[in-house]
């Protein structure tokens, strides 16, 4: 990307135009917006114990302190994409952080469950307006190839680190503060990214009229519903109720009835161009591996640490700082140095085999098994492989796409990465539970019932048999992906390719980039 010496515009004819320092600004306020939206993914989950001793409310409500964020990001981040590319991305940026803000006051300060629960469903509302808004920020303010592998490998470190960070966050502020500062924190990150949008991002200039695929809305923001409501469903009750896969049923259908009304649209809201491409298909693939995977190493080993080895909130967190340190290393080194010269290929499927391998190792873990000794290597070995594959599909899911497709490219990343989550969340833990079930069934005996001490021992035995099922297929999401995505994507270089635009459809809306004083050079994306 390049920038012009004239603020607010385009360069004057026969100026040359020159780099703006500003533009590494842009990343720090995309940076900002990106670590707050994960972070709230998992940050409450360690609050979760807190919050429900002051609200009063049951084991079986207290899921949708999760599930309702997940089911509003998961719904409208289609919608919220498309939003930003028709009426510009820093308007939307600071929608959705103002929007966010107001609902994580609102939500610190909950004085029952329902107040908190519509506070989190208004979270991620305003969170699919604002992650795709910041992911296609930065898609069109780093084009150079260069820089844009710095700045991917920031993000990508972000995405892949920031749930670890929130598990870290929430121990701390939940020890010595109170949960509610879990939602209060979120204050202070979107002031920050507000104050720097506003100064530093430009109102795009769209041309052509504004229209909105409303059917294609209603079409996937339903299906995404189901779908997130079906797998959270299953993890909460099981897989053999009526609810569960009727959902499921339900979105698939939907889901289908979106795709076939997208290929007759004239201003379709995924337009079949942006993951038509081999390259973006894979990486919107992969994106939904590593998320499922991902959520699945969250989920059993900080109940590992926390219920076996009896560590606080604060010390998970620090436990998981290992994982944290080498998702950032290999982002940077996979996205700088290795994907200008080998492309996404190798990095994407031999990333998910490093994870996978490590994910295999966590499985030696046992009831007395030392963090030293089986745990911290399997980590940081995991941690590795994600940051080699998740910033590198990132990149490669919004490589080449027109300015006015790169809001929607990044919410079709986002929903892969939130439906992912969703995925692994109800999968993995419903296999883990039932591993557990089934090995404490084949180990019982009369001398455990009669022994406290011995039933403790076999509850204890049982959940780690369940947390190492759970590891080993998470290695196996981790391997098939590696071999997948390896098959699909391109070998080379990511190479810029004109988008081809069908007959009769709409052609995307000419923007200006969302950063200041931007100039558009010929033969290259602004």
């Amino acid at each position: 990307m390049s920038v012009g010496s004239t603020p607010g515009g385009v360069a004057p004819a026969g100026q040359t135009a020159q780099p703006d320092g500003r533009r590494w600004l842009v990343l720090a306020v995309v940076g900002i917006a990106q670590l707050m939206i994960v972070l709230d993914i998992t940050i409450m989950n360690i609050a979760l114990p807190s919050a429900q001793r002051a609200l009063h409310f049951s084991n079986a409500d207290r899921q949708w302190v999760i599930t309702a964020y997940a089911l509003a990001f998961g719904s409208l981040l289609l919608f919220g994409g498309r939003l930003g590319d028709l009426f510009g991305r820093k308007v939307t940026l600071l929608t959705g952080l103002i929007g966010f803000a107001v609902a994580s006051a609102v939500g610190g300060a909950s004085a029952n469950f329902t107040m908190l629960i519509t506070a989190r469903a208004c979270q991620g509302m305003f969170a699919a307006l604002l992650a795709p808004a910041a992911l296609g920020v930065l898609t069109t303010t780093f084009s150079d190839p260069k820089e844009r592998g710095k700045a991917f490998g920031v993000y990508g470190a972000i995405a892949g680190g920031g749930g670890l960070v929130g598990l870290l966050l929430g121990g701390l502020l939940t020890e010595y503060l109170s949960w509610r500062w879990c939602m209060y924190v979120n204050l202070l990150f979107a002031a920050l990214a507000a104050a720097g949008a506003t100064l530093l991002l430009q109102h795009q200039r769209r041309t052509g009229p504004v229209r909105l695929d409303m059917p294609g809305v209603l079409l996937v923001s339903a299906s995404m519903f189901c779908l997130v409501y079906g797998f959270a469903n299953a993890a909460t009750h099981n897989w053999h109720t009526l609810s569960t896969w009727g959902f499921l049923a339900a979105g698939v259908v939907l889901l289908a009835a979106f795709v076939a009304w997208q290929a007759r649209s004239a201003s379709p809201l995924l337009p079949p161009r942006v993951l038509a491409d081999r390259n973006r298909g894979a990486a919107n693939l992969a994106i939904l591996i590593v998320g499922a995977s991902m959520f699945g190493l969250f989920l059993f080993l900080t109940y590992y640490l926390q219920t076996i080895k009896g560590y606080s909130p604060v010390v998970t967190g620090v436990a998981f700082l290992p994982a944290i340190a080498l998702v950032m290393i290999f982002a940077q080194v996979s996205n700088i140095v290795l994907m200008p010269r080998i492309g996404p290929k190798p990095l994407v499927g031999v990333g998910m085999l490093i994870a996978a391998a490590g994910m295999a190792w966590l499985t030696r873990i046992g009831v007395h098994s030392s963090y030293v000794s089986t745990v911290v290597g399997p980590l940081m070995v995991a941690g590795a492989g994600i940051g080699m594959s998740m910033p590198s599909s990132m990149n490669t899911g919004t490589f080449g796409v027109a300015p006015g497709d790169a809001g929607v490219a990044a919410a079709s990343l986002n929903v892969g990465q939130q439906l992912g989550g969703s995925i692994g969340t109800a999968l993995l833990n419903t296999i883990a539970t039932s591993a557990a079930a089934t090995y404490a069934a084949s180990h019982l005996t009369h001398a455990v019932v009669a022994s406290a001490g011995s039933r403790a021992a076999l509850q204890a035995a049982a959940a780690v048999h369940g947390y190492t099922t759970g590891f080993w297929w998470t290695a196996g999401f981790f391997a098939v992906g590696a071999f997948v995505c390896g098959l699909l994507l391109r070998p080379g270089p990511l190479t810029r390719q004109a988008e081809a635009v069908p007959a009769g459809a709409q052609q995307p809306p000419v923007q200006t980039p969302d950063q200041p004083a931007a100039a558009r050079q010929p033969g290259g994306v602004a």
